[in-house]
C-alpha cells in the first residue's frame, strides 16, 4: 500500500455542520415555542404585555411606568449579537435567525424532502422547472403547508405580547380582538411573502446586519474560508473568476488541490462562490464546508474550506486567539449589564404610587384655642398584584424633628383593585406648632409610607414605598 492510499484510508470525514445546525433550529424553536407557556403565580418567564400594560421579566412583574429595564435588555441583545460577530462572524445569520430556521424548513422540508420539488439539498442554485403541470400543484401545496407554519409562528409571536392563555380565550370572540388578530395575519403574509418569494435577497438586501458586520470583524473573527495556500487561486484582484476546470488550474499551480467540482458553489443558499474571499452576502451557515468536506474526504483530504479566521488561513500567523482583547471586553459589558439588570430588578416597588400637592398651600383652622394646619394632596395609587389589596398611609417626620403630622384623610384603609389606578383626596393635619419664621411660611420635608396590609391586618413588608414630599406651615404671624 503507497504513503498516499495510507493517508487516504486513515483519514476520518468531520461529521457535517448541517446536523449540528439542524440541532440548534429544533433547540431554538422548541424555545420560542415554550418561553411564553412558562410561568410561576401568573408571572412570565418572559412576556412585554400592551394588553395588559406589564412587563414579565425572570417571572418578575413590572408596571408600563417601570420599563426603564428595557433599554438594559436591549443593549443585552444588541451587544450581545455584536459580541458573538466579532468572535464568529454571521453565525447568528446561519445558526438561529429565524429568516434562516425558516427558509431551511421551507425549502429543504418542505420542497426538498416532503413534495420532491427540489432534487437535492445539496443544489440550491437549480430552482424548480414550474412548466411542469405537477410542479406547479407541487408548489401551492407548498406554499399552503407554509402558510399554516407562518399562521402557527405568527401565534407564537403574539405570545410574546398576549399570554397564550389569553390569545386563545380571545379568539372565542374575534370580532372584539380584530388587532391582535390582524397583527397575527400580517406577520403571516410578511412570512410568506419572505420565505416563498424575497427567500435569501432579505439576507442580501434587506438585512441591516450584514452592512454592519465588516465594521465589527478583526483578523481573529472566525468565518468560513477558502484556503488559497492549498486550494489555488480562482479569482483574480479584480474578482474575475480565472479557472472552471482543475487541469487549468494545475496548469497554472501544479500543487493546487481544488477540484473545481463547484459542490461549494452550487450548496450555497446565498449563491456565492466561497473562494472569492469574504463576502458580506455569506451566513456563516458552513454549507459550503460540508460540501468540500465530502469531496476532499473522499481524496483523503481535510477541507479546503474551513471555518477558521484569517489570521490562520490567509495570513498563516499562528492559532485563532479567542480570548482576545475585544471579546473580553464585550464579555465585561455583558457581565456588568446583567448585573445592573438584576439589581434594579431587585429594587421593584410592588405598588405604584405618585403624590401631587393641591394648589392651596394650606388651610387653617382655629378652635378652642387649638390651631389646626391642614395640607391637601392628590395620591395616585396603583396596585400591581394579582388580587385586591388594601391600602394607607403613614408620616415619617425628619430625624429630629419635634411636633407631629397625622393622616386624617382617609380616615380608614381602602381597598384598590389589580390593574386599576386609584385616585384620593389625602389630608395631612398637625395642631402642633411649627412655625419657623415670624412672617415666612415653613416647609418641612416629610416622607410618606404608604403600604398595603396583610391577610393579619398588619402592614406588609413587601408592598410598602416611601415618597418625598413636603408640609408646609403658615407663618407665626398667622398662628397667633
Amino acid at each position: 500500500m503507497s504513503a498516499a492510499e495510507s493517508v487516504k484510508k486513515d483519514f476520518v470525514i468531520p461529521s457535517p455542520w448541517r446536523f449540528k445546525r439542524y440541532y440548534m433550529y429544533v433547540f431554538a424553536t422548541i424555545v420560542s415555542i415554550v418561553v411564553p407557556w412558562i410561568e410561576i403565580n401568573g408571572n412570565h418567564l418572559f412576556l412585554l404585555s400592551f394588553d395588559k400594560m406589564k412587563l414579565h421579566l425572570a417571572f418578575i412583574q413590572f408596571d408600563m411606568q417601570e420599563l426603564y429595564l428595557m433599554p438594559f435588555l436591549l443593549m443585552l441583545l444588541f451587544i450581545g449579537i455584536f459580541g458573538i460577530t466579532v468572535v464568529g462572524g454571521r453565525v447568528f445569520c446561519g445558526w438561529l435567525c429565524p429568516q434562516t430556521i425558516f427558509r431551511v424548513v421551507y425549502r429543504d422540508l418542505i420542497e426538498t424532502k416532503l413534495l420532491g420539488l427540489r432534487k437535492r439539498i445539496a443544489n440550491k442554485q437549480q430552482e424548480p422547472d414550474m412548466s411542469k403541470p405537477e410542479n406547479k400543484v407541487k408548489k401551492v401545496l407548498a406554499v399552503l403547508i407554509w402558510s399554516v407554519l407562518a399562521l402557527l409562528a405568527g401565534a407564537d409571536f403574539m405570545w410574546y405580547f398576549v399570554p397564550p392563555q389569553d390569545f386563545f380565550t380571545y379568539l372565542d370572540n374575534p370580532a372584539d380582538h380584530m388587532v391582535m388578530i390582524g397583527f397575527v395575519v400580517a406577520v403571516a403574509v410578511f412570512l410568506i411573502y419572505d420565505i416563498v418569494f424575497l427567500k435569501e435577497n432579505f439576507c442580501v438586501y434587506v438585512c441591516p446586519y450584514s452592512r454592519i458586520q465588516s465594521v465589527l470583524y478583526d483578523e481573529h473573527t472566525v468565518m468560513a474560508l477558502y484556503d488559497e495556500y492549498r486550494g489555488g487561486t480562482i479569482y483574480d484582484q479584480e474578482g474575475h473568476k480565472g479557472f472552471t476546470k482543475q487541469k487549468d488550474l494545475l496548469a497554472v499551480n501544479e500543487t493546487a488541490e481544488c477540484t473545481t467540482c463547484e459542490k461549494c458553489v452550487t450548496v450555497c443558499p446565498t449563491h456565492i462562490d466561497i473562494r472569492k474571499g469574504l463576502q458580506l452576502e455569506c451566513i456563516n451557515c458552513l454549507e459550503c464546508v460540508d460540501a468540500c468536506t465530502t469531496v476532499m474526504g473522499k481524496l483523503g483530504k481535510p477541507s479546503l474550506v474551513t471555518w477558521s479566521s484569517d489570521y490562520e488561513i490567509v495570513d498563516r500567523k499562528g492559532k485563532t486567539q479567542f480570548f482576545r482583547p475585544k471579546v473580553l471586553a464585550y464579555g465585561a459589558i455583558l457581565v456588568i449589564i446583567t448585573i445592573i439588570l438584576g439589581l434594579m430588578g431587585t429594587t421593584k416597588e410592588h405598588m405604584l404610587l405618585n403624590i401631587n400637592k393641591e394648589t392651596q398651600a394650606y388651610s387653617i383652622e382655629k378652635k378652642a384655642g387649638e390651631v389646626r394646619v391642614d395640607n391637601a394632596y392628590t395620591f395616585l395609587i396603583q396596585n400591581t398584584q394579582q388580587d385586591s389589596m388594601k391600602y394607607y398611609f403613614d408620616v415619617v417626620m425628619p430625624e429630629g424633628f419635634k411636633g407631629k403630622i397625622e393622616v386624617v384623610r382617609p380616615t380608614k384603609p381602602f381597598t384598590v383593585v389589580p390593574e386599576k389606578i386609584k385616585k384620593k383626596i389625602v389630608i395631612l393635619r398637625t395642631t402642633d406648632n411649627l412655625a419657623q419664621h415670624e412672617t415666612q411660611d415653613t416647609i418641612i420635608p416629610i416622607k410618606i409610607h404608604a403600604y398595603a396590609l396583610g391577610t393579619d391586618g398588619k402592614p406588609s413588608q413587601k408592598i410598602s414605598v416611601f415618597r418625598n414630599s413636603t408640609f408646609i406651615y403658615p407663618s407665626q404671624r398667622q398662628v397667633k
